[in-house]
Formats: structure tokens, sequence, C-alpha cells
């Protein structure tokens, strides 16, 4: 990344970018809506204050009525309001997650400083990776980075548009712990006799303590590879375009609702979770990223996991470019969003690519796949047209050989309904002024002979994730807790946006 220097963009974009995730959580999970007025939403909290936005996807200039009427306020009042409402509400405090709120501000404004200096790539698909500053829309601290100073994770930032080369370590044979095929690490770098080639996150060394195993001589350095790697959008995984391959790497540090640790027990499930999803899509209109193994040491086995990830090029149709979803909702340079003068072909479009393969996963293999925005890319024609989708990430699999066919469904609907299809056509909608993006998805379900898929369209409600009472009751991160949002798709004639 070039060298950047970090004089803090004005307060109030970071405070917007800041505010609007927080606000969409603070509304959907503990606030009541009333009636708009003066062209703005308006909602009574937990505690009696009324609180006022403009603006409904990306909510913005957060206002709460007093005796003198109506003040705005800023990203830290907001925070503090947030606290209080939220003790009010459970009858919890929590004095963690405030700070993460002002860490993830802070490093928004970080990232906005940075990548004013910094050369975006050229490649749309990395442009894609790269492009989100705001990053989860309904998470409360989404761009947060551990508390530490911006000197230590900047350098490795996708949103400042970061590439690096990796570390190469070498781990004594005897030590190494490996499953599936690793045989794309070898590729990688050169190791002496005796001792296996690992590659690290420079971030992922300065997190952890090997020392011990440096001095024993258990691993030892190699340099770095002779080629830069991208941070992709979920950060602790980069791409390597000369080698077309994916690696995961563990992370010690909090980023939305999890510590991004490659986890024993998740590394231990790989395998059978990767090859049931792979054997799902073998045939299928859609494509898997197979996470094909991992190498690790037996003296670190969660702390310096790799796993690796197949490329792109053999999954992309001849002439196809693969995009990120959550890029096409966050926007970035090139976006065929920006380009659909008619949204509608173009959305039937990726309704025929992105819906079928997790359905079809669902329903013919019991195959429950984390089908939300940032697992899943979209393959473009030249005019922009989707043809494919490509999903990814083992980890977030879930089988329903061993969760309730109705859980599986449930996290299936709030992956690929309410975290993807609901932002995706929102941010058409906000586009393109009266376009009603509903329609073609209850023609694109009526499609599927799947009983929970007729249902759907005609249910009152969606599950939707509550990741602020999550995290302010201290829940584990992988415990998804849903409430009641209103569906679109159920055709009543009522405007049911599930922001409301």
């Amino acid at each position: 990344m070039d060298r950047v220097d970090l004089k803090p963009p004005p307060a109030g974009t970071a405070d917007a970018y800041a505010a609007a995730p927080l606000l969409n959580c603070l509304l959907r999970e503990v606030a009541e809506p009333l009636p708009e007025s003066g062209g703005h939403r308006v909602h009574r909290l937990p505690g009696g204050r009324l609180l006022r936005v403009r603006g409904t996807r990306r909510p913005a200039g957060p206002e709460v009525h007093g005796p003198d009427g109506w003040r705005r306020i800023g990203h830290d009042e907001l925070v503090k309001l947030v606290a209080e409402e939220l003790t009010r509400h459970t009858g919890v405090s929590n004095h963690d997650l405030p700070a993460e709120m002002t860490d993830s501000r802070d490093a928004v404004a970080a990232l906005l400083t940075a990548r004013a200096r910094a050369t975006a790539p050229e490649d749309p698909y990395l442009r894609s990776e790269q492009c989100l500053i705001t990053g989860h829309p309904f998470h409360p601290a989404p761009k947060a980075r551990g508390g530490g100073p911006a000197a230590g994770w900047l350098p490795y930032a996708p949103e400042a548009h970061a590439r690096f080369p990796l570390v190469l370590l070498g781990v004594r044979e005897d030590t190494v712990v490996e499953e599936g095929d690793t045989s794309a690490l070898d590729t990688l770098g050169e190791a002496p006799a005796g001792y296996r080639l690992l590659p690290a996150h420079p971030w992922q060394l300065d997190l952890v303590t090997v020392d011990e195993a440096f001095d024993d001589g258990r691993l030892i350095r190699l340099g770095t590879t002779s080629f830069d790697t991208w941070p992709t959008a979920a950060i602790r995984t980069v791409y390597a375009p000369s080698h077309d391959l994916f690696l995961k790497f563990s992370l010690d540090v909090r980023i939305t609702n999890d510590i991004r640790r490659l986890w024993r027990h998740d590394l231990l499930k790989l395998r059978r979770t990767d090859a049931a999803v792979t054997a799902a899509f073998a045939h299928g209109p859609g494509a898997w990223l197979s996470d094909r193994g991992y190498r690790t040491a037996d003296f670190a086995f969660e702390e310096l996991a790799v796993l690796v990830r197949d490329g792109l090029r053999e999954h992309l149709p001849p002439g196809t470019t693969a995009l990120l979803a959550a890029g096409l909702v966050e926007g970035f340079e090139g976006s065929p969003l920006d380009g659909a003068e008619d949204p509608g072909p173009w959305w039937e479009a990726y309704l025929r690519a992105v819906v079928p393969p997790a359905l079809a996963a669902f329903a013919d293999h019991g195959v429950v796949l984390e089908a939300h925005l940032q697992n899943t890319l979209v393959a473009v024609d030249a005019d922009g047209t989707p043809v494919r989708a490509l999903y990814r990430d083992a980890e977030g699999v879930k089988l329903l050989s061993d969760v309730p066919r109705a859980a599986g469904w449930e996290r299936l609907v709030y992956c690929l309904v309410v975290n993807h299809l609901c932002e995706v056509a929102e941010a058409l909608a906000e586009r393109h002024p009266g376009f009603d993006p509903w329609p073609a998805v209850r023609r694109e379900l009526a499609r599927h002979d799947l009983p929970e898929a007729a249902a759907l369209r005609t249910d009152p409600t969606l599950p939707g994730k509550t990741n602020l009472l999550l995290r302010w009751t201290g829940a584990d991160g992988a415990d998804a807790r849903y409430l009641p949002l209103p569906n679109p798709l159920a055709d009543t004639g009522e405007d049911r946006s599930p922001r409301r």
C-alpha cells in the first residue's frame, strides 16, 4: 500500500459512515416505529425518547427530541444514547461494546484517510472486494479492529487498497498437522530439508507469541513471498492473483461478532463439510470455491493455521468477471448497478444466478449455505449481466444432518433473503425510484418445488439477526437469534419494507 499521511478527514464523514449501521441496528432491534414526519423516520426508544433520522437503507442525521425540539447528535452522543437505551432495555450493562463502536468510527476515519492516498486496483473484482467502508449494514461496530493503533492493522486493510507479501515460515516436519489438499502451499516458496512451508499473514504474527518455537527450531523464518497478495473483504482471507489462490488465516482480533481465529473444532469438521458442499454443486448451475484443506503446527494449531481455498478462474464462465455481492451493495467504480438503465432484466438475471444454487443445495443435498453478501461472488458478462453465482466459506455452512430442518431453513432465509437479496433489491430501488424488485423474487421462488419456498411467499415475517443485542448481552458469536421483520414477499398491498 502507498505510504499515507494519517491526517484525519473531516469528522462528519467518518461519523456518517459509522452511524449508519449502528442506527440500523438500534432502529431494527429495540425501537418502535412511529408515523413519518417531514421526511424523517421517527422512532420511540425503550426509555421513551424520540429519535428521528433521514433515509432508509443508510440512515443519517440522527436527532433526538427534547424540551427545545429536535437536536442533532454526533457519533459520540449516539454511542452514549445506544448504551443508555440498551442498559434500560436489557437490564445488562456493557462497557466493551461502546468502546468497539468508537473504535469502529476511528477505524473508518483512518481508512478514509489512507484510501484517499492509495491507488485502487485495476481489477474490478479486487475493487469490489476492497470497497466496504460501511461494511456490514446491520452491525453496531463493523469496522472495529481490536482497539489497537491504526498503524498496526492499516497496512493490511482491504478498504485502504492494501496489498502485501506473505511471511514464509518453515515448520519442522514432525510438528506439521494437515488435512486435505494443501499442495498449493508448497508452490509459494522453498523449505529446507526437514521442514514444510507454512505461509503466515504478517498481522497474524504480530498478534501471537511463538518465540519458543523459533528459539528451539520448530519454526524458522524463510523470508516473504516473491509476489503480493490482496486482502479481500473478509480481511483475514487474501487472494494471490499470480497463483489464482485464496488463503485464509487466523487473526486474534474481534471483527464483527467473532474473534477471527481458525478454530480447531471448525478445522476438524472442514473436510466433511466441504465434501458435502462440493457434491451439492457438482452438477448444478452455481459454483463452490472449495476449502481444499489446511496446514498448521501442533504446538500452535489455531494460531498458525492456514486454509487453502480454490481460486476463481476454473469456476468462471469464459468472458466473465467475478464481483463481490457486498461490493455491489456498497458501490465501487465500475459496478454494473450503476450502468443498468433498466433494472428489471438485470435483477431477474441476478436472481437466476444466486437463488437456484442455494435452494437446490438445501432441498437436494441438505446443505445450508451461508449465502450472505460477503460469501457470494457473482460472475457478470461484458455487459455487466449476472450469469453465475460463486459461493464460498465452508466454515459458515450447516448440514441438515446436524441441525433441525426448520433451523437450517431459518438460517438460509436470513443469509440469502434478509442479508443478501433485500440489500441488493434496495440498492437497485434506490438507484431507480419506483422500481419494485419483489415480484421478480416471487416468480423466481415459484420456479422451485420446495414447500419452504412456497411458504416464504406468504409468511408475514422474515428472520432478522439481532447483532446489537447479541453483542450487548455477550452471546456467543455463532449463536444467531432472530426477531421477526415484515416480509416484502408477502404481497398484501402494504409497504412491508424489512427496515420498518
